[in-house]
């Protein structure tokens, strides 16, 4: 039976819902990622001196860092539309032609998962960035001629969870790349406390610092880590989220005391039980805990690397001893793994 993961599975439609009620709109009331954020507001008082739309800006990082927030900020702070799509929503040339002639002289398009562009896609976008100009297509055969439109100035936000996916020639369109990091436990505390009080949720600062340290260093999990002791706090006590409750509450929501939830543990233990600690390839690992390669590479592992349970290798995946000891396993010495 496949295991359910609370921390890094998919983004249903209601939490995006609720991200966008509670997303910051002025780099003031952004918390963390201060040298970007600095450098960020130089690069909007220049655009702003000069009376010109912002340079095109790619964001890097792992999900649920903030990039499309801050790409809402941009577009908040110029006073400009701000229009959102995704790299696997474009199929086809004709899907980036309906959006981008849509635009107006300064709007904030936002692309997230740029690096899964379709070629044909990209190879259009380019014009578009750089020359503000569409190539146009009419016709089919000898009889097909090209008509190039005229777009006004606008900012691309391209948004990426994989930096070496994105091609070199779009990458080097943008004026502005930059990245975000994991952010520190004192960030997320103000993340949660800032949270819960738009929530109008009564909590102490112990338990906002437990529910901080368990987040993953991602503002997304700790907002969704908060919604959910919330939910044990008013089931089961009397809606006060205190220490011992925000314990209980992450606990029965399965989160352990390493910030691991049901599917990290079910990767680590498919490497140590089933293939005997690793080696184990991406592919098969993934098929063993019923997860899409791309879902156990991009949203599990860059956690469990981070944490040092996992290890890469040249030939696959490989449990660390922390690995072993965190599910109550003796590492091998060499022979094989007993119970403690």
């Amino acid at each position: 039976m496949r295991e359910e993961g609370l921390l890094s599975g998919p983004t249903l439609p209601e939490e995006e819902a609720f991200e966008s009620g509670i997303r910051p709109r002025e780099l003031d009331e952004f918390i963390g990622q201060e040298p970007l954020k600095e450098r960020l507001r130089i690069l909007i008082e220049a655009s702003k001196g000069r009376d010109e739309a912002l340079d095109h800006v790619l964001l890097s990082g792992p999900p649920g860092l903030g990039k499309t927030t801050l790409a809402g900020i941009l577009a908040h702070t110029m006073g400009a539309q701000f229009r959102i799509t995704s790299g696997p929503a474009l199929e086809r040339p004709g899907d980036l032609a309906a959006v981008i002639t849509n635009l107006d002289r300064g709007d904030v398009l936002f692309i997230d998962e740029i690096h899964r562009l379709p070629r044909t896609v990209e190879e259009v976008l380019y014009p578009a960035i750089e020359d503000f100009a569409l190539d146009i297509v009419v016709g089919k055969g000898p009889a097909a001629r090209s008509i190039r439109l005229d777009l006004p100035r606008f900012t691309l936000v391209g948004a990426t969870t994989r930096l070496g996916r994105v091609s070199s020639p779009l990458r080097d369109r943008f004026g502005f790349v930059d990245r975000l990091d994991y952010y520190p436990p004192e960030d997320l505390l103000q993340i949660v406390l800032r949270t819960a009080s738009i929530l109008e949720v009564e909590i102490t600062e112990a338990g906002a610092e437990l529910i901080a340290g368990r987040s993953r260093g991602t503002p997304r999990i700790a907002n969704r880590l908060l919604r959910r002791v919330r939910d044990y706090a008013m089931v089961r006590g009397d809606g006060h989220i205190d220490e011992a409750t925000s314990d209980l509450g992450l606990k029965a929501f399965e989160v352990d005391d390493a910030g691991l939830d049901a599917v990290d543990r079910a990767i680590l233990s498919a490497v140590i039980e089933k293939f005997n600690g690793g080696p184990v390839g991406l592919t098969t690992l993934a098929i063993v805990v019923g997860e899409e390669p791309e879902s156990v590479e991009d949203a599990y592992e860059p956690y469990l690397l981070q944490a040092g349970f996992l290890k890469r290798t040249a030939r696959g995946r490989v449990a660390t001893e922390s690995a072993y000891r965190h599910l109550g396993i003796i590492p091998p010495e060499p022979g094989q793994a007993t119970l403690l």
